[in-house]
Formats: C-alpha cells, sequence, structure tokens
C-alpha cells in the first residue's frame, strides 16, 4: 500500500497556507508603500522654499506662539514653521474637495456626474484638482506676499514671487498626489494618512513644551494632568462612539420552492452613530484656517493699509480661544456632520434597495415609509454624533483657556488620530477576512487544490 497522500487528505490549515501567505505578503506590501510613503512625506517637510531667512522666521513663530499659525503648523506636520515646500500642507485639497462636493449638491450637471458611475468619479476628481491648483496659486501669493512684509525673505519682486510660489503650489500638488497614491496602494485613506502623520510628528515637541511650560511657570501642572486624564477620557470616549450603532431588524418574505417554504434568518442594517468620522473637524478647521491664515501672512506689516487692518481684525478674532472662532467651529463641525453623512447615506436608496431584494423592516410598509423610517434614525443619529464631536473639539480649548495649557493638545488632533488609527485597523482587518473568504471560497470549489 502506498504511503503516500494525496492533496486531499492533508490537514485544511496546511492547504491554505499558499492563499494565505499571498494575502499576507500583499498586505505586507501595502504597508510597506504606507512607510514609505510617510517617510517621503516627512523628508519633504524639510526642503525649504528658497530666499527664507531662518532667524527671522523662527522669531516669528515665537512672536506668535500658541496662535493660528501654530494650529496651521500643526496640520502642516512643522513644515511650516520649517517654510519648506510642503508648508501649504493639504488642505487646499480638503478645501477644494469641500467647495467640489457643495456645488454637487447645488448645480444639476455635477449631480448628474455623481450618478455615472466610475467616469463621473473621475470627472468630478479632476474638478477638485483644478480647485487644488487654483486654491494653492492663491494662498502661495498671500503667503509669500506676507514673508517679504514682514522682512522674513532674502530677496523681494519676482526674485523672491516665482520660486517660492512655484514650490509651495508644487508642493501642494505632489501631496494631493501621493495621498492619492497611498489609498489606491496602500492602507487607508492617504489624505487622513498625511494629516495624522503630520500630527503625530509634532505631538512629542508639544508635549515636551507642555512640561517645559511647567518648568518655567507658565503652565499649571495641575492643568496639564487635567489634560492628560482628559486625553485618556477623549480616547476611551471616541473609540466608543466610533464602534457603537443602531441595528435596525431587517426581516425577508418567505420563498417557495415546490412544496417547501423558506424563511429567511433575520438580520440587521447597522446605522454608526458617526458615520462622517473625523471628516466634519477636518473640514471645519480648513474653512476656519484659511481667512485666519490669510490674515496673518497679509495683513502683518509695519504700515498696514486699512485692507491689511481688517484682516488683521480677522486673524484675531478667528484665533483658536476666542469667542466667535469657538462658535463657528461648533456650527460648521454640526453642518459638515450632517452634509456628510446625507453623502454617504441615502435612506431612500437603501429603502429601494431593500424592496428590490424582498426585504422590509418590521412594522414598516416598503418604500417611502421605509425611506421616512430610516431618515428619522438617521436624523437622530447624526444629532448625537455631531454633539459628540464638536465636544470633543472644544472642551480641551475651554479647558486650555482656564489652564494655559496649549491648545494643539486638544481635542481635534485626539480625534483625527484615534479615528485614523481605528480606520487604519479596520481596514487591514477587512484585508485579513477577505483572504480568508476567498481562500474557503476556492477550497469549495475545487477541494484538492
Amino acid at each position: 500500500m502506498s504511503m503516500s497522500l494525496d492533496k486531499s487528505d492533508r490537514p485544511q490549515g496546511e492547504r491554505l497556507n499558499p492563499m494565505a501567505r499571498e494575502g499576507y505578503r500583499e498586505l505586507t506590501q501595502r504597508i510597506i508603500f504606507l512607510l514609505l510613503a510617510l517617510v517621503v512625506f516627512r523628508l519633504g517637510s524639510h526642503i525649504p522654499v528658497p530666499g527664507i531667512d531662518p532667524d527671522r522666521l523662527a522669531q516669528l513663530f515665537q512672536q506668535n506662539k500658541d496662535t493660528i499659525l501654530s494650529m496651521f503648523n500643526m496640520f502642516s506636520g512643522g513644515a511650516l514653521q520649517r517654510m519648506s515646500i510642503l508648508a501649504l500642507g493639504i488642505m487646499p485639497y480638503i478645501s477644494a474637495s469641500i467647495i467640489v462636493q457643495l456645488m454637487a449638491t447645488v448645480v444639476p450637471s455635477l449631480e448628474a456626474l455623481k450618478k455615472e458611475g466610475e467616469s463621473g468619479r473621475r470627472k468630478i476628481n479632476q474638478y477638485t484638482r483644478q480647485g487644488t491648483l487654483l486654491l494653492g496659486l492663491v494662498q502661495a501669493v498671500g503667503m509669500s506676499a506676507g514673508l517679504i512684509s514682514q522682512g522674513i525673505t532674502l530677496s523681494s519682486g519676482m526674485a523672491f514671487y516665482i520660486p517660492a510660489v512655484t514650490s509651495l503650489v508644487a508642493g501642494t500638488m505632489f501631496l494631493m498626489w501621493l495621498g492619492e497614491q497611498i489609498t489606491e496602494r496602500g492602507v487607508g485613506n492617504g489624505i487622513s494618512m498625511l494629516i495624522f502623520a503630520g500630527i503625530v510628528a509634532g505631538m512629542p515637541a508639544q508635549i515636551g513644551q507642555a512640561f517645559e511650560g511647567v518648568n518655567q511657570g507658565q503652565n499649571s501642572l495641575i492643568g496639564l494632568m487635567i489634560m492628560g486624564v482628559l486625553a485618556l477620557v477623549v480616547v476611551a470616549a471616541v473609540v466608543f462612539m466610533e464602534k457603537a450603532q443602531r441595528r435596525i431588524t431587517v426581516n425577508y418574505a418567505q420563498r417557495q420552492q415546490g412544496r417547501k417554504v423558506f424563511t429567511s434568518q433575520p438580520t440587521h442594517l447597522p446605522l454608526k452613530i458617526n458615520m462622517a468620522g473625523v471628516i466634519p473637524a477636518i473640514f471645519a478647521s480648513s474653512l476656519l484656517l484659511f481667512p485666519a491664515s490669510l490674515g496673518t501672512w497679509v495683513g502683518n506689516s509695519p504700515n498696514p493699509t486699512m485692507v491689511q487692518k481688517a484682516l488683521q481684525d480677522v486673524a484675531l478674532v478667528l484665533s483658536p480661544g476666542q469667542p466667535l472662532y469657538l462658535v463657528l467651529f461648533g456650527v460648521l463641525i454640526i453642518f459638515f456632520c450632517y452634509f456628510y453623512t446625507a453623502l454617504v447615506f441615502s435612506p431612500r436608496e437603501v429603502s429601494e434597495n431593500l424592496r428590490r431584494s424582498g426585504a422590509y423592516v418590521p412594522g414598516i410598509r416598503p418604500g417611502e415609509q421605509t425611506s421616512r423610517y430610516l431618515d428619522q434614525i438617521l436624523n437622530r443619529l447624526t444629532f448625537i454624533g455631531a454633539i459628540y464631536i464638536t465636544t470633543v473639539c472644544l472642551l480641551p480649548m475651554l479647558l486650555q483657556a482656564a489652564f494655559g495649557v496649549p491648545f494643539h493638545l486638544g481635542g481635534t488632533s485626539l480625534l483625527i488620530v484615534v479615528v485614523v488609527v481605528m480606520d487604519f485597523m479596520a481596514q487591514v482587518q477587512a484585508h485579513l477576512t477577505s483572504h480568508q473568504y476567498h481562500n474557503q471560497s476556492l477550497m469549495r470549489k475545487d477541494p484538492k487544490s
């Protein structure tokens, strides 16, 4: 009797090893690409714009410590403080995305493009890139003018404008391209990953500054401890709220085959409390950063004109911790929570898909009534999610005003970091699960493979 084993007699785990290794290999390649892309991003943040006096630039940031410049510098990963070619960061792209998405809700031609599938999405992405180029150009010119007016440049006129504007715009477009590559070839959303990398890269220095302020008597140790405890509470609250969901029971109509009647098991339609994720906080921050940063760069000059004085006033009232900033920030977060949720989830479309598949919500008639029922639930969930995000983002700012702890240790940065990490882990798990499901499908089709 032959002692050789046929492939079908091997243990199941052994037969799955080659496909499992392929899945892990692909995931490893994606993670390596993500890490290399982030390394390139960090290296680019150290390449300076030509014609900048580093000593005067350092004095400017020292004079404007804990202002809107510090927050903008946090989102750029320190590139603004070094005035690198990536100083504008990814904010022009985010602002362009907001504008295009808002226009898509009111312009019929753009709304029609959204329904055309992949071709329409490519066209909308093209408009977004063009908007990014335009906004990047405007911000680069404004930043260059502000640098010249404050005497930070080694030259003036076109000798500085041409290389500076070209470098800044090219840096923004490169970040946009890099983010798209991360989304396609890496793990997670590329834009969120770039913002995450910028925040994490600056956190050690920010924490060190906070402790140094305690040693010098500028900050309160009790206040710093409260902010540390608050950070842990924020992390726990974000994890809890991001995983929380409302499950709506969905039943399927009975199917009859011959003389037998089959009843499908009831399932659930999961609705997250916070469907918008971290997008509202990012969108709200970018919209407030644009006029405030423009006022800071263009408005500051030894002999300001009336327009420059007006821009100075705008930068002052929109500084973090100011009442108007807190109000506008909260309102924008709530607005974008509802707006982005409406983009990613359509109750009418979901109810139509349920009706076509023979599914229904118990006690609710299929069609229009199901759509209204889902819309009511979604509005309540979005309200809870909007209040949660607004509280997380604003509460640390209010405590900072009371205890003097730097605001960049607050809730917006922690919210972005925690949500991006959770999304990264979820996508890694989904990638592994999809490969495992694919392996099982192949084994059912060909047990001897």
